[in-house]
């Protein structure tokens, strides 16, 4: 990848809140941001395909997980066919994580040192290793655009001693990513950590950008702790990440609360949230939940939303829906996916579209209001 092949612009400002309308340009398009990006773990975003991705839903990025796929099929493989991109028959930007917190979450055995990770797959229970260096190698090999530092993803709750040494360690290991990186290293982030000590993140985030990066994920979030603190953790960051770099927050958050983490300076977000709840039954609206499962949908003729206008709100009733899911019909995840997935980027288009005409504090109140009437 060509140095300056990702770089970043602020093109409007919120003057109430740290909220930014901005473009991140990539090689493989341009990112109107903030930017909700779906997930697709394993290459692939569960119930739905690259073409109603790349249609309808008009997504320009997607994230996949560098863990996932070393195991299976294999970097080596994927960079054979093509890297991502020709993979998976997707022309548009990619983002791979670095597989740290799926070493957290998925692996049964683990052990860290300063030098990098061994781990067994929760696959087959191979033992393998990564490093810093290697999970680099593992993402340059992807053909990933945008690419993470591997990073040690604190456990909470955490004692301050474990969080500081947590930190420490991914601190070291950025920069030995970085340095990795070289010339590339503007598509490459490292990952604010800190567990949920306002002090620590801020002091991370501050040696992180001494590293000059070409932009900063925070992670750590969403492991346990309360959305207020949660957000607190992006809050303390706000004013030492760059203003000129975009800023990544990991794994975050439920429909209600992507304005919340924008109005805290956020850039890019990605959650599992849509396409996991679509295929349990928990469809999003702008007025909160529906469980489609519930009796009263028996007879319902409506669609999920009736000022929804994605492709399943347009041809089909939440009677429909109810009898599919209930079916166990692999037609509803589809159906379901398609519409959390629009409510998703259609609420952070709304959102984007208001910062560049102002009003984003008023935009947010509807939002609650909204869940407010329906409660």
């Amino acid at each position: 990848m060509k140095p300056g092949s990702v770089w970043f612009e602020v093109v409007r400002e919120c003057p109430e809140t740290g909220a930014r309308a901005g473009l991140l340009h990539t090689p493989h398009g341009t990112i109107e941001t903030p930017v909700f990006m779906p997930v697709g773990t394993q290459g692939s975003v569960k119930g739905i395909g690259q073409q109603a991705l790349e249609g309808e839903l008009g997504v320009r990025i997607l994230l996949a997980n560098t863990y996932h796929l070393f195991l299976r099929p294999g970097h080596e493989v994927v960079a054979r066919l093509g890297g991502l991109h020709g993979f998976l028959g997707w022309p548009r930007a990619l983002l791979t994580d670095s597989g740290g917190f799926q070493v957290f979450s998925l692996s049964a055995l683990r052990k860290i040192d300063d030098d990098g990770v061994v781990f067994r797959s929760h696959l087959d229970g191979a033992e393998h290793r990564l490093t810093p260096e290697s999970a680099l190698d593992v993402q340059e090999a992807l053909g990933s655009d945008i690419r993470m530092v591997l990073d040690e993803c604190t456990e909470y709750p955490a004692t301050r001693e474990h969080a500081r040494r947590s930190m420490e360690r991914t601190v070291r290991w950025a920069r030995r990513g970085l340095e990795r990186a070289g010339r590339d290293s503007g598509a490459v982030f490292p990952i604010v950590q800190g567990s949920m000590f306002a002090d620590l993140r801020r002091e991370c985030a501050e040696r992180l950008v001494d590293l000059g990066a070409g932009g900063y994920a925070i992670g750590g979030l969403s492991v346990g702790e309360s959305r207020s603190v949660s957000l607190e953790m992006v809050e303390a960051t706000q004013d030492i990440l760059p203003r000129h770099r975009p800023r990544y927050c990991m794994g975050v958050g439920m429909l209600e609360e992507l304005g919340e983490y924008v109005a805290r300076g956020v850039d890019m977000m990605d959650c599992v949230l849509p396409t996991r709840n679509a295929r349990n039954g928990y469809l999003f609206t702008r007025r909160g939940p529906l469980i489609i499962k519930q009796q009263r949908y028996r007879e319902d003729p409506r669609p999920i939303d009736e000022r929804c206008p994605c492709a399943t709100c347009a041809r089909y009733s939440r009677a429909y829906l109810r009898h599919l899911f209930l079916s166990g019909e692999i037609l509803f995840a589809a159906l379901a996916t398609h519409h959390n997935l629009f409510t998703y980027l259609d609420r952070m288009r709304r959102i984007r579209e208001t910062i560049m005409v102002g009003g984003l504090p008023n935009l947010l109140r509807s939002f609650a209001l909204l869940r407010e009437a329906e409660e």
